[in-house]
């Protein structure tokens, strides 16, 4: 699987989304985007499409966690955006996972990539232990939901850079990690706690990194997001 650096577009509004998007018109690269949840409420399906019009790659990030027949009815209807990837908690077990394939693959079969969510990389062992009551390392927890999704026939998982091999190692080298927490050796954490450079992410095995600040709010976006591709696809 080819590797590439998502831009997370986490703005509040189409003009703001679409102000930036503007910045790489005439670039070589069409950046592949996230369309997180603060987005998509705002400006709701027709940003999706209108970011495709315009010949981006969109994983949608809308992270569903409900009961499987809620999951699958809302899954086919997000089908029908064209994204290229999406997403579901692993937390809502493996039968809701499966249900989330099922919703989402279309009559004639194809379907966009779908991961799940392990642990939020703003996640730390003591909060995962203390205040969700889940006992066990965190790497471990991480392990067994991307084993979980795996058994339900989905492509692969949102887990932090440090988890990418390990991930790996249990569901096998085709089995996609999908990692945000991706910092510059120089810049600031922000909320994230489990974070690490792109080179670093490139070592550990990530197919595709998540940046969001340090690009979206960088002086000059389109030059950050040349470093973080410079940095993960060398």
């Amino acid at each position: 699987m080819a590797k590439d650096v998502i831009i997370a577009c986490d703005f509040s509004s189409k003009e703001a989304t679409l102000e930036f998007l503007d910045k790489f018109e005439g670039c070589e690269r069409k950046p592949f985007v996230k369309i997180g949840m603060e987005l998509y409420y705002s400006a709701g399906p027709d940003m999706v499409r209108e970011i495709k019009r315009r010949g981006h790659k969109i994983f949608l990030d809308l992270k569903l966690h409900d009961i499987p027949n809620t999951v699958r009815k809302t899954m086919k209807v997000l089908s029908n955006l064209d994204v290229d990837m999406c997403n579901c908690h692993a937390a809502g077990t493996v039968e809701m996972m499966k249900a989330a394939v099922e919703g989402l693959t279309r009559e004639d079969g194809t379907r966009p990539v779908i991961i799940a969510v392990t642990q939020l990389t703003s996640t730390s062992q003591e909060r995962m232990n203390d205040e969700l009551l889940i006992g066990g390392s965190l790497k471990d927890v991480v392990v067994k939901y991307a084993d979980n999704a795996r058994l339900a026939g989905l492509d692969g998982v949102v887990c932090s850079p440090l988890e990418a091999g390990m991930v790996k190692e249990a569901c096998g080298a085709d089995f996609v990690t999908v990692t945000p927490g991706i910092r510059f050796a120089d810049a600031a954490a922000d909320d994230q706690v489990r974070i690490t450079t792109p080179a670093k992410a490139r070592e550990i095995g990530s197919d595709y990194i998540v940046v969001g600040r340090p690009v979206t709010a960088a002086p000059d976006p389109v030059a950050a997001y040349n470093r973080c591709c410079e940095e993960f696809l060398a």
